[in-house]
């Protein structure tokens, strides 16, 4: 494999994560709920998943037990949210914070531990397409589901009932109810979904990235996941290209500083975060009525059924 081949490789993998994260929350914030708590559901999505694949010796029933940590942090985040009515930006940074903070209370006892996690599967045939069958068909298998999942969230969101619902409740909640939807029950399935696919985002930081747990090991990923959904004007196709972009400038980071540069060391690492928020910023400007076109009109608004247009 050439180094072109291997970088945009490195690219699909490091993104992967970021991914699952932005997926996730294009799922969340579609149905009008705001969820800041990405970072802390991926660390724990990140140590559960790396435990339970550890004492099981199996990274499936790791990634199981990721999704269903996932779901109950994202059933906290909807209880405080569309129960209780509260601020969704603070119980989001309460999420956060939550997450972080336990995983490495619980985490403490893994350090340097490592696991077989799970390997390259090459496709056959298509793998050996040059150029594009390194990179895209001879990965593991949570990239090759991750693809699967963008192009069913893109079809679900715009061509089936089920999604049209979810888009409906996200854009106008009382129109959606007068229509009689269940609102409430909506907008928690998908808020506690969308953490479940968040925090395989982080299990697979673990599991397969690098197939071990340390403490904050998502290095902001989950905030990075936030910042996609707006570049990705909360399109699931255009979230991947996103996310393939950060992760080919991490790879290309990483590549710099093993070939020696001269560099300093603290400006490639910001050099990731710091490119892909010019690129937000770029996008915003030239895009601003598309942004506003994508985002869901009622997304952060508290709903109160009694309240009706």
């Amino acid at each position: 494999m050439d180094t072109v081949s291997m970088i945009l490789a490195a690219a699909v993998r490091s993104g992967t994560p970021i991914l699952y994260a932005t997926l996730g929350e294009i799922l969340t914030e579609k149905v009008g709920i705001l969820n800041l708590g990405l970072e802390g559901i991926m660390l724990m999505g990140a140590f559960s998943g790396f435990v339970v694949s550890l004492t099981s010796g199996n990274p499936w029933i790791g990634f199981a037990a990721a999704f269903i940590v996932g779901c109950l942090m994202g059933l906290i985040h909807a209880f405080l949210c569309i129960s209780l009515n509260g601020n969704q930006v603070v119980c989001g940074l309460a999420l956060t914070m939550f997450g972080t903070g336990l995983s490495s209370l619980l985490g403490r006892n893994y350090f340097g531990v490592a696991i077989q996690g799970l390997q390259n599967w090459n496709i056959p045939i298509l793998s050996d397409i040059p150029i594009i069958g390194q990179v895209i068909f001879s990965q593991d298998a949570l990239v090759y589901l991750s693809y699967i999942l963008v192009a069913v969230m893109f079809f679900f969101l715009n061509s089936t009932r089920p999604g049209l619902n979810l888009r409906a409740v996200g854009d106008n909640p009382h129109a959606a109810d007068a229509m009689g939807l269940p609102v409430v029950r909506i907008k928690y399935l998908y808020t506690v979904v969308g953490a479940g696919i968040v925090a395989v985002g982080g299990a697979y930081m673990s599991i397969v990235y690098n197939k071990f747990w340390a403490e904050t090991m998502t290095a902001g990923r989950g905030w990075i996941a936030v910042a996609m959904v707006i570049f990705a004007i909360w399109n699931p196709i255009q979230a991947a290209l996103g996310a393939y972009l950060f992760g080919g400038i991490e790879a290309l980071q990483l590549r710099l500083q093993a070939t020696g540069t001269s560099v300093p060391m603290a400006i490639l690492l910001a050099m990731p975060y710091v490119i892909t928020l010019f690129v937000l910023v770029v996008i915003s400007i030239r895009k601003g009525n598309g942004i506003k076109a994508g985002a869901p009109a009622s997304l952060g608004v508290p709903f109160y059924r009694e309240e009706r247009d």
